[in-house]
């Protein structure tokens, strides 16, 4: 079949077009890369129509149904690539190959005189990333199978170097492998949820990052994978994410969720986007020592508690409220009003401070061995080998 009857190319047409509608693809190598390299090889079992919609592709499930590996939400890879600022000839380390499908659009920017290194910790999703690549017509990735936080030496130093895993911390290995001007974009977690970063490694050793975006991926898995995060509420289907996951006590929780839940409205309404890029990364900073506060989901199709879909909570003893992502406001309600009291206070106190986004989120992390540092504003996160300050430049 020649080129002018793919009937992909209308269809990778209209997917750059409509990324382009929501501000993404500003970069024209990576536009070119999205036209050019055929999503549909690397999800082969889904519909050709189905493959070039802006949405994630779940790839492999464990028996329970938790996803383990996906092709991302194109907006996503598209953002994460401009973050890359990639040029021809860089040598890249990709942790997470998935599918295959981001180390092909990045051999396709960086050319014939650049090499990509993708290594995923799962030997079948190195196979059908290999498989997949080689399908595409892009061969030369090589594909590692290993634990993502070691890197890969054998082809370091690398000009970039990207995670398309959530990771707890940036691992040393990274670090060393990287060239003294190289950037590492990684979606790093903070409290319920990841922002991609693009981390600078500074004079001090510690590793800046200046913009960063809310994001949601799997999380690296093997040694570096980090603490449990997400948390089951009983034997429903409501699952909570929050760095206070081993705090929280399943079956207390049953028992508050259990009882009728009331609706509530907060004097503030926002769009999904409006808590997920401006709100929620201020909340984060700003949570009281006795709270929980938590991203949550329920399965497709499924209500537990009253509760649908996907949002975020705030939770103490007694009391507690979720906030759906589309509910413009709504609240549902379980025992007594403190969790929306409070909620409503911090909702407020953003407002008034001009509603500051992810976009004045600053991230920086320091060496262990430097000494936990004393900070003026933000928080500072204890990780394996780093202390996370975290901040907004208000």
């Amino acid at each position: 079949m020649t080129a002018s009857g793919d009937p992909s190319i209308k269809l990778r047409r209209g997917l750059v077009k409509a990324l382009k509608e929501k501000g993404q693809l500003k970069d024209p190598l990576v536009e070119a890369a999205f036209l050019g390299v055929p999503r549909h090889r690397f999800v082969p079992d889904v519909p050709l129509d189905q493959a070039y919609v802006d949405d994630v592709v779940a790839v492999k499930r464990e028996s329970d149904g938790t996803v383990v590996s996906s092709a991302s939400q194109p907006t996503m890879v598209a953002m994460m690539l401009e973050q890359l600022q990639l040029e021809p000839g860089h040598n890249v380390l990709e942790i997470g190959a998935g599918t295959g499908y981001n180390a092909a659009l990045i051999q396709h920017i960086i050319g014939n005189r650049g090499t990509v290194t993708t290594i995923d910790v799962d030997p079948e999703m190195v196979t059908q990333a290999q498989n997949n690549l080689q399908r595409a017509l892009y061969g030369q990735v090589r594909v590692v199978q290993g634990d993502g936080a070691s890197g890969y030496s054998p082809r370091a130093s690398y000009d970039r170097i990207i995670a398309t895993v959530g990771v707890w911390d940036i691992p040393l290995a990274w670090v060393t492998q990287l060239k003294p001007r190289g950037l590492i974009v990684a979606p790093l977690w903070l409290n319920a949820f990841q922002v991609s970063g693009i981390f600078h490694l500074e004079n001090d050793d510690s590793l800046y990052s200046e913009n960063n975006v809310p994001c949601g991926f799997i999380r690296l898995r093997g040694v570096d994978a980090g603490p449990v995060v997400t948390q089951r509420v009983g034997n429903s289907a409501l699952m909570l994410t929050t760095n206070s996951a081993a705090l929280l006590d399943s079956a207390a929780l049953h028992l508050l969720f259990s009882e009728d839940a009331e609706t509530s409205l907060l004097d503030t309404r926002l769009d999904a986007n409006e808590y997920w890029q401006g709100l929620l990364p201020y909340l984060i900073l700003h949570v009281p020592d006795d709270y929980a506060f938590a991203v949550y989901h329920v399965g497709a199709n499924q209500q537990v508690y009253g509760i649908e879909g996907h949002g975020f909570a705030f939770i103490t003893q007694g009391s507690a409220c979720f906030v759906p992502y589309n509910g413009h406001g709504e609240v549902n309600l379980f025992g007594g009003s403190d969790a929306i009291m409070a909620l409503q206070s911090l909702l407020t106190d953003w407002d008034d401070q001009g509603r500051p986004g992810s976009d004045q989120l600053r991230l920086r992390l320091i060496p262990v061995d430097a000494g936990e540092p004393h900070v003026e504003q933000g928080i500072i996160y204890r990780r394996k080998g780093h202390y996370l300050h975290v901040w907004q430049e208000i």
